[in-house]
């Protein structure tokens, strides 16, 4: 029964309730400004809630030691920072605990060995600026390798992937593969045809929870998702903005 706004008045969220189990996959679909992302960065304590409760493991995120509750959740955005350091910093994040061979282990799980092995300085290559000398793909891989490395308990991801090749998605797409396995998952999903196969999906209307289900079962409710999907994938609209859902 979660209730969010970030300015007074102006409610994101409104009496919003849902479970996911552990291991679940879940997707969160919706229009630009549903609440997708304000989820997420409820569950990290980057704001509170006005009303409800969030809870990690039934122990609401206002009493999770803050270091210990963000140490458990890894989220993997589209737009990926990276830092002026070499590029093993920029996975392990300056933590001693997270070994060269771990850094490695992680780089081969995500599929990104080969961009390491184009690199001249390998594992000690600098990156520059906000990552600019490597792709969108390339960044996003990093990022994948940085959140296996770190091995949370859940994950949260962010799984638009414009502006890329078809190879360099079809290997971010197994990387997600990888980094969800034996993990719960959200997915702040955008292109709905790569969701398909989540154990449940979320449809978020103006804040409020208006559907749930599989694929399967939303398609078959001719609802809110199956109006959305029909747009994207059978008229080949990407992106998330372009559909209105039905009122």
């Amino acid at each position: 029964r979660v209730t969010f706004s970030y300015t007074e008045g102006e409610t994101v969220l409104r009496e919003l309730s849902f479970k996911v189990a552990g291991g679940e996959h879940v997707a969160i679909v919706g229009t630009t400004g549903s609440g997708k992302t304000t989820i997420t960065r409820l569950l990290g304590r980057f704001y509170d809630v006005d009303s409800g409760r969030v809870l990690v493991d039934g122990v609401d995120v206002r009493d999770w030691p803050l270091e210990e509750l963000r140490r458990r959740i890894a989220t993997v955005l589209q737009d990926v920072y990276l830092f002026s350091d070499t590029v093993e910093e920029n996975i392990r994040l300056w933590n001693p605990a997270i070994s060269r061979r771990r850094v490695h282990d992680a780089v081969s799980h995500v599929n990104a060995l080969g961009l390491i092995g184009r690199l001249h300085g390998g594992y000690n290559e600098m990156v520059r600026e906000r990552g600019n000398n490597f792709s969108t793909g390339e960044r996003q891989l990093l990022s994948f390798a940085r959140a296996l490395a770190h091995e949370p308990e859940i994950l949260v991801l962010d799984e638009a992937t414009s502006s890329v090749d078809t190879h360099t998605e079809e290997l971010i797409q197994d990387a997600v593969g990888t980094l969800q396995k034996g993990r719960t998952s959200l997915v702040i999903a955008h292109r709905l045809s790569t969701i398909e196969n989540a154990d449940r999906i979320l449809v978020l209307h103006h804040g409020a929870l208006r559907e749930s289900g599989t694929h399967r079962e939303l398609m078959a409710r001719s609802g809110v998702y199956a109006r959305l999907y029909r747009l994207q994938v059978e008229r080949g609209v990407e992106s998330e903005s372009a559909a209105t859902p039905a009122r």
